[in-house]
């Protein structure tokens, strides 16, 4: 008796010191490198559920790519800054006293990339106009395609397009492919596209796979969440429309009639370089293949347009959190008008205090998201700022269900706008590779504010009274998912 009372009472004291221990070494070691909200939450789990809190701290705590990705992708980036810096003039033809040339600068040195004129930019928001489009241009390839997707699925809605690059890769035209691992794999009839693709000449590669056997693996949660296709780096496509059918092929979705609601820009002109420079950078990650011969500026005769833009790249491999501080910066510098369109918009406290500053002084502040979220966690977290945001006079558009306005741009004042892949959410800043586009231009600014107009059009505007009339359990359910989001 004595033996086992013993015995117990070493356990009991090896697990109190083990407990301990987490918690010690968790003080120093979770908080580097972490806003404070971040780090508090991650510190929060781990004082409660020790083990809980470790494993899965061990699992995601790190936003970091592995040290190889990080040393590849500097080095690209000291290659194609290197190559760039000599042949680009970044100044625009701005007015004194405009702050976009310092936003340039800034673009420039995160993320490599410079700014270009003679561009043509149009904006697509209806879906099957948007792969209508894409089709077309893939059907003149000479050269080669390049198509990069954060969700892919070839079925009835997306089987032109696939069937495009499949004819245009058997006359010979090199066709690149790539698509995030996790994000397309969980798909319906995910195996059935793969043995399609494999019937094909086309050359496919997942992104960021999670392929324990052969030695690949990561954070599980880190995404490419790029969508990006360029046809012989003349034409190039980007903006927040997966290949997939609108209805993402979710029974539920199917049923009650969600659709998700999208905005593409075309780009013709010079710019399509950049956009051709990410995809290349994300092909040499995944392949280790360079593709020098292939991504060269294209010899255009004449500018095809006016547009001035700078492809801004993003993600877990830049330290510095490059879309981030464009969106912060630009928010800064609104004078008059600011409208948002984020179908998760999970602000971290910069982005926060920047939008209610905004509107706070003066500036006409308007935000588009979902009546209806599609993602329980992130629609409450995100439901939990409406009250901040009301008060500060932000106006709030919620698009009807059971569409998801999946767009992802905002413009600011009558000649900025940027439009691309990234939501306004902690994930899109910390942990998902995402790609934006800043265009100054007064005729596709116009352009977006008609896109704004036909949301608003559509939607019902919240009110800080109505929203302060919502039930007491779903306040409390968006604040607890709140907390969860910054567990990054």
């Amino acid at each position: 008796m004595a033996t086992v009372t013993t015995n117990v009472t070493f356990l009991t004291v090896a697990l109190y010191l083990l407990d301990l221990a987490i918690k010690v070494v968790a003080l120093g070691l979770v908080p580097e490198g972490r806003r404070p909200s971040s780090a508090t939450a991650w510190l929060l789990l781990i004082l409660f559920l020790p083990v809980v809190g470790l494993v899965a701290f061990w699992l995601i705590g790190s936003p970091f790519v592995d040290r190889g990705r990080r040393r590849r992708q500097a080095a690209v980036g000291q290659v194609i800054s290197g190559a760039l810096t000599s042949t680009t003039d970044d100044l625009l033809p701005v007015p004194a006293g405009s702050t976009l040339n310092t936003l340039v600068v800034l673009n420039r040195r995160l993320g490599w990339l410079p700014s270009v004129g003679g561009n043509k930019a149009d904006l697509m928001s209806d879906y099957d106009e948007a792969i209508a489009a894409m089709v077309g241009e893939v059907r003149t390839a000479e050269r080669y395609v390049h198509v990069e997707f954060y969700i892919m699925s070839w079925d009835a809605t997306t089987n032109e397009f696939f069937e495009a690059l499949a004819e245009v890769a058997a006359r010979g035209v090199k066709v690149r492919l790539m698509f995030d691992h996790i994000g397309t794999s969980r798909i319906p009839g995910y195996r059935d596209m793969i043995k399609k693709l494999n019937q094909t000449a086309i050359d496919w590669h997942p992104m960021l796979p999670i392929q324990p056997l052969k030695g690949k693996w990561r954070r599980p949660d880190l995404r490419n969440h790029r969508k990006i296709v360029v046809v012989d780096g003349r034409v190039g496509f980007v903006g927040s429309l997966n290949m997939i059918d609108a209805s993402y092929h979710n029974p539920k979705h199917e049923r009650e009639g969600r659709q998700w609601r999208e905005l593409v820009m075309q780009l013709d002109g010079p710019v399509v370089f950049s956009l051709d420079i990410v995809f290349a950078t994300d092909w040499f990650m995944e392949t280790y293949e360079q593709l020098r011969e292939d991504v060269q500026p294209y010899p255009f005769e004449a500018d095809p347009g006016d547009v001035i833009c700078q492809v801004v790249p993003s993600g877990p491999g830049f330290p510095d959190e490059n879309n981030l501080r464009l969106f912060n910066s630009l928010i800064y510098s609104a004078q008059r008008r600011l409208s948002i369109t984020s179908p998760y918009f999970v602000p971290d406290d910069s982005l926060l205090y920047a939008i209610t500053t905004a509107a706070q002084r003066g500036v006409d502040v308007e935000l588009f998201v979902g009546e209806q979220g599609d993602q329980f966690m992130v629609h409450h977290a995100q439901c939990s700022y409406y009250n901040a945001l009301l008060k500060s006079g932000v106006r709030i558009y919620l698009y009807p269900a059971p569409f998801v306005l999946h767009s992802k741009h905002f413009s600011v004042d009558d000649d900025v706008s940027v439009i691309g892949s990234s939501n306004m959410d902690i994930r899109s800043f910390n942990l998902d590779f995402e790609i934006s586009v800043m265009c100054a231009s007064r005729s596709l600014t116009t352009a977006m504010r008609k896109v704004e107009d036909h949301y608003r059009s559509l939607s019902h505007e919240l009110t800080l009274d109505e929203w302060r009339r919502r039930p007491l359990a779903k306040r409390y359910v968006d604040n607890v998912m709140r907390l969860t989001s910054a567990l990054q």
